[in-house]
């Protein structure tokens, strides 16, 4: 029989759909062709078919915008919002507005042609989590900006283009997201029942059932979610409560790319390279003034969701608001359990 499970964070509902479950190899994913390898511009010698970077990592001192780097951050050729100008806030009648002001940034994981962050070393993808640091850390300094969102489109179907190479984007906007301020709530309504940390509670439970944990090593814990949306959705947490990403030292920064480097190749080895999407959700920027989350310190809890692109949503779920998921969360915890990577 089909199952409500109702996620304990954001109160949202979603539909485990066990009669229409189907078995982990039944999960199929199609890809697309990009252009020939010698056309990519995000390839070493390529630089001049980008903007110019706005950060990189280059061992030897080499110059700006010339071979010689491990990673690149340049701005998108195509920005999402605009970095220059004002806000403008504004009302019309009923309507609110302001300009599209914010930054979209691309970055640019590796030097080589690889497709797929699994593929990277576990020092490079902790290379590709300490430039998102830094650049959160740099944003955060511009007034307009309340909070970075990064992500990752990875495959066709998950919006990551026809260029096969490894990428991923952070896009800083003059408001905060609304999927994070559900969380944020959540977190801070749990928190005043129980003075704790809902993420941690979460955590400590799934270590003692250990039905939907994929990984638990280095102070990380991987796990398929109670309330999946998705088949395959995983979430990586801390054990150790903290709410803001940037607060990573440099060992948990290496613990974290090994984390992800293993929770990638278990899905790529186990669904044939689907394609993905994930999500880095940490607190907002903190400025002392009114709408100040004076409890987020204690409340809220960072995390990357990763979301396998497997299958669509319809009618009912954009009706509805509910997520239909047809394979129970424990079967694909298990599934990429076994995965050997």
């Amino acid at each position: 029989m089909p199952e409500l499970r109702k996620d304990p964070i954001i109160g949202r509902w979603v539909i485990i759909a066990t009669e229409r479950a189907k078995r982990p190899d039944q999960f199929s994913s199609k890809t697309h062709e990009g252009p020939p390898e010698n056309s990519c511009p995000f390839c070493e010698g390529n630089e001049s078919q980008t903007p110019p970077e706005i950060y990189a990592v280059r061992p030897g001192n080499t110059p700006a915008n010339k071979p010689g780097w491990q990673l690149r951050v340049v701005p998108s050729i195509a920005p999402f919002l605009g970095i220059e100008g004002d806000l403008d806030r504004h009302g019309k009648g009923l309507y609110d507005l302001m300009n599209g002001i914010g930054a979209h940034e691309i970055v640019i994981e590796s030097n080589k042609h690889i497709d797929d962050m699994a593929d990277l070393s576990e020092e490079q993808i902790a290379m590709v989590m300490s430039c998102y640091i830094d650049r959160m850390k740099d944003l955060e300094k511009d007034e307009r900006f309340k909070y970075v969102l990064v992500f990752k489109n990875h495959g066709w179907t998950a919006g990551g283009g026809r260029v096969k190479h490894s990428r991923s984007q952070l896009i800083a906007t003059p408001v905060n997201l609304k999927r994070v301020k559900e969380e944020l709530v959540g977190a801070r309504f749990y928190y005043n029942y129980h003075e704790r940390c809902v993420f941690c509670d979460l955590i400590k439970q799934e270590l003692e059932s250990k039905d939907r944990v994929i990984l638990d090593i280095d102070g990380f814990i991987a796990i398929a979610p109670f309330a999946a949306r998705f088949p395959f959705e995983v979430w990586v947490l801390p054990k150790k409560h903290s709410c803001d990403f940037t607060r990573l030292d440099q060992g948990m920064r290496l613990d974290l790319g090994k984390v992800m480097k293993k929770v990638l190749m278990k899905l790529k080895k186990g669904l044939n390279d689907p394609p993905y999407n994930y999500i880095l959700h940490t607190a907002p920027f903190r400025r002392e003034k009114v709408g100040y989350w004076k409890s987020i310190d204690y409340d809220y809890h960072w995390h990357i969701e990763i979301l396998p692109r497997l299958t669509r949503m319809a009618g009912f779920e954009w009706g509805t608001g509910f997520y239909i998921c047809s394979l129970p969360p424990e079967n694909a915890a298990k599934f990429l359990r076994e995965v050997e990577v």
